[in-house]
């Protein structure tokens, strides 16, 4: 059983940073390479191809984080008693995961509006009438939703180790 819980917590962290880094990876390395003036032209349909092909890798993720996360809560004495239990959501543990999923949950939404909805959107109005104020409004929407799953992200991998280290 052991095994299976250190494989499940692998698991977690290994989606966990593979969601996180390719998020930090365009943000912080395909954004600003592609708005070099030699790369310009081609930015919105290069950001496109990626933000589709990374678009499955962050669902799987998503898929292995929640089915990981139950796992390891399972294996933490976390039974099906304890979470409907008020006790358990009122005691400091129980409000910091409780915290946790709910931003998790806000991650899950804001990522299906960003890739479902303002993403494509955005794309067709680039390819419609590149620079257009519109094509530049949806442009910064949808950047500022994938900023936003970024910072949440980054608060929930520190709800993780405060829950897990102690720090309640």
């Amino acid at each position: 059983m052991r095994v299976l819980y250190l494989l499940s917590v692998w698991l977690h962290i290994l989606a966990a940073v593979l969601w996180l880094g390719g998020i930090l990876f365009l943000t912080l390395v395909l954004v600003p390479a592609i708005r070099g003036s030699e790369y310009r032209r081609h930015s919105s349909g290069l950001f496109h191809h990626i933000g589709v092909r990374f678009r499955w890798i962050g669902w799987l993720c998503y898929g292995l984080l929640m089915a990981s996360g139950t796992l390891n809560l399972v294996y933490r004495g976390v039974t099906w008693e304890t979470v409907t239990s008020w006790a358990f959501w009122t005691g400091p543990w129980g409000r910091l995961l409780g915290i946790k999923l709910l931003l998790v949950a806000v991650i899950l939404l804001a990522s299906a509006y960003h890739d479902f909805v303002i993403g494509p959107r955005s794309t067709a109005a680039a390819r419609a009438h590149p620079g257009s104020p519109q094509s530049q409004r949806l442009r910064r929407q949808a950047s500022w939703v994938g900023r936003f799953n970024l910072a949440l992200g980054l608060v929930v991998v520190l709800l993780a180790v405060m829950l897990v280290r102690g720090g309640v």
